[in-house]
């Protein structure tokens, strides 16, 4: 299974998707980083993607984007591929 990495606060529903949907792709060990309680991680986020939002998501080294981007890949049947390396 692909290494998952996901920038994430406690509250974000955005995040809470993400997770739930790779839940039910088999993925439950997220490498979660909350940047709600180590502000200089948000700071580094906003460096590598370029993104002030979370949830931001990697799969392996692949910077995937948000929630919509993630579900976008999976309607697209393109995730379990991903998922699967």
């Amino acid at each position: 299974m692909a290494n998952v990495l996901m920038y994430t606060t406690g509250t974000c529903p955005y995040c809470m998707n993400a997770e739930r949907l790779l839940n039910s792709k088999g993925i439950n060990d997220i490498n979660k980083v909350r940047v709600d309680l180590e502000p200089e991680l948000r700071i580094k986020m906003i460096e590598q993607t370029g993104r002030r939002t979370v949830p931001q998501i990697y799969i392996d080294d692949l910077h995937v984007g948000g929630f919509d981007e993630l579900r976008a890949l999976d309607q697209a049947g393109k995730l379990d591929g991903l998922l699967a390396k």
